[in-house]
């Protein structure tokens, strides 16, 4: 049989993936990959848990072979605050982790058969230029000049996919099949902030249940998309099983909803009206997400492979966000 190798396992997306892929294949091995062992919250639902770093060549080699892995989720990555305090770093684990995978998936290719090797980008491949204004969402070809280290790794690592699987060595049939999401900022209900550029928006809703003040780093007019996690896993796997004869790039946007900093502070106020949200710009993380657009065309994922977000505004408040952190806290709704 088959198996599955999640790298990055223990981080947001990779314990919110491994739950939808056991409950949707539980007799599939799965094989995960980080720093510390599976969280309490994952630890059952895993095969085996290799504990290492993602640029040792060797780290999940035997274990990948042995199961024949014909499906990986590279989700091991430094995310974008961390990555502009420290570049090199970033770029060594970005950049160098994912070209290890790479290796691998096609390794694991050419012995047992062709390799899905599902890779999440970032709205970060792009960089508007400063005071740009944009009314049209923007497309996958549009603005491919990032500003951070974080987004030139993604960028970067999208094309070494898609030379793994179009261009190496010129083969007709490459043993690696590359397909990678551009998402936009990801919210989940059942794990912490991490520290991304777009955290802010789910820091406020886990002030205002602790009942705690929160200064937002941005400022109020800042308006960039989100996804919630659920959406975000979904589209993962829906990439992952879509025919390969309908996919006409290796790199597709996705999109859930856009919204201003200050409509989320709103929105916050409705469920909890004795919330503290003020604004404090970071002028780092500002300039970051200035580079950003407002919003993602989509349409070439719902032409290709009938995406759709399960999410708009209202009810990933009302049914997702504000359930889900408040049972986290105990605090009932």
């Amino acid at each position: 049989m088959s198996a599955f190798l999640i790298t990055g396992a223990n981080g947001e997306i990779g314990q919110a993936l491994i739950r939808h892929l056991h409950d949707g294949a539980p007799e599939k091995p799965i094989i995960t990959l980080d720093l510390k062992p599976p969280v309490e919250a994952i630890a059952p639902l895993v095969t085996i848990a290799l504990t290492g770093d993602v640029t040792d060549p060797d780290v999940c080699s035997e274990a990948a072979h042995a199961h024949k892995v014909d499906t990986i989720f590279h989700l091991a990555a430094l995310l974008s605050t961390r990555c502009e305090q420290d570049p090199e770093l970033c770029h060594h684990v970005n950049v160098d982790g994912t070209l290890n995978m790479l290796r691998l998936a096609r390794s694991l290719g050419t012995a047992h058969g062709r390799v899905t090797f599902v890779f999440p980008s970032s709205i970060a491949v792009y960089g508007l230029p400063v005071g740009h204004a944009t009314s049209a969402p923007i497309r996958e070809d549009e603005h491919l000049a990032p500003t951070t280290m974080y987004g030139i790794n993604k960028l970067y690592c999208e094309h070494l996919g898609r030379y793994y699987a179009r261009f190496y060595h010129q083969e007709a049939n490459s043993s690696v099949d590359f397909r990678a999401l551009r998402f936009p900022g990801i919210i989940s209900a059942q794990t912490l902030p991490t520290g991304g550029t777009t955290d802010y928006a789910s820091e406020m809703i886990h002030a205002a249940v602790q009942g705690k003040p929160y200064a937002t780093f941005v400022q109020e007019e800042t308006t960039l998309p989100f996804m919630m996690m659920p959406d975000a896993v979904r589209a993962l796997l829906m990439l992952a099983q879509a025919p390969a004869d309908r996919l006409t790039r290796t790199a597709y946007n996705v999109n859930g909803f856009s919204i201003s900093a200050a409509q989320i502070a709103a929105l916050v106020a409705r469920h909890f009206p004795a919330s503290q949200v003020s604004f404090a710009p970071n002028p780092v993380r500002q300039r970051i997400v200035d580079s950003w657009p407002n919003e993602l065309d989509d349409s070439r994922a719902q032409t290709d492979w009938d995406w759709s977000p399960a999410f708009d505004v209202e009810s990933a408040f009302a049914d997702y966000l504000i359930p889900g952190i408040c049972a986290h806290y105990g605090v009932e709704t």
